[in-house]
């Protein structure tokens, strides 16, 4: 009960700090983290995979706090192909912990991969936990994916990081996603769920163009 208690004040802390950030501002920062991750050379997130990718969930400045307990949260954006493009994006939270004896803080952007329909569905529920209800591998990095592996070709959600400049894939088991309702009533000043936001035909908000113009930008293809 005291180790709950703990997690719960340091997701409460890291989570305090996201007060400041709208929800316009974010997708700001959504789109900065996308546009660093595909600039990188040789190390961006390869191409072919994300022309793939039936959704793509950004989370940046996904915040770990640790003494001795350790806590994740963050705030991002889901967004998956529509008839028209990249589809109005929904937002959604990241929490998890982990036990152990660790002192510090860090910050990670996160970018996950949703490859195929069944995940993308499963990430649409009220609640979505990583590992338990979709498989989940650390993604491959470089300009294609064909020198990677069969089990993360498998993977129903791959997922990449960018720490202080170096990116690599992270392993993300056991985080839960939820949808932010908080965040789609502050861009869509109405209540809609993620549902009704990525999968339906809720227009997009204009602080969302310039990361679904990247997005387009580098995986056209429709599914």
């Amino acid at each position: 009960m005291i180790k709950s208690g703990k997690l719960a004040l340091v997701c409460l802390t890291v989570g305090a700090m996201y007060g400041a950030e709208s929800a316009a501002e974010r997708l700001d920062t959504a789109h900065e983290v996308m546009t660093e991750i595909m600039g990188a050379p040789d190390k961006g997130i390869p191409q072919d995979l994300l022309e793939k990718a039936h959704c793509v969930v950004i989370v940046p400045g996904l915040k770990k706090g640790a003494f001795i307990i350790g806590g994740k949260y963050g705030r991002g954006y889901i967004l998956c192909r529509a008839a028209t493009g990249w589809s109005a994006p929904g937002g959604v939270t990241v929490e998890g912990g982990s036990f152990g004896f660790q002192i510090g803080g860090q910050e990670t952007d996160a970018i996950m991969l949703v490859m195929n329909k069944r995940g993308a569905e499963k990430l649409l529920s009220s609640k979505f936990t990583l590992g338990a209800d979709a498989s989940v591998a650390a993604g491959p990095l470089g300009r294609t994916s064909s020198a990677d592996t069969d089990l993360k070709m498998q993977a129903e959600i791959l997922t990449y990081s960018r720490n202080r400049g170096i990116f690599a894939g992270i392993s993300l088991n056991g985080a839960t996603l939820r949808p932010d309702n908080d965040a789609n009533e502050e861009l869509y000043r109405t209540k809609l769920t993620n549902q009704q936001i990525v999968m339906g035909t809720t227009p997009p908000p204009v602080a969302a163009a310039k990361l679904r113009a990247y997005l387009a930008k580098y995986s056209p293809r429709e599914n």
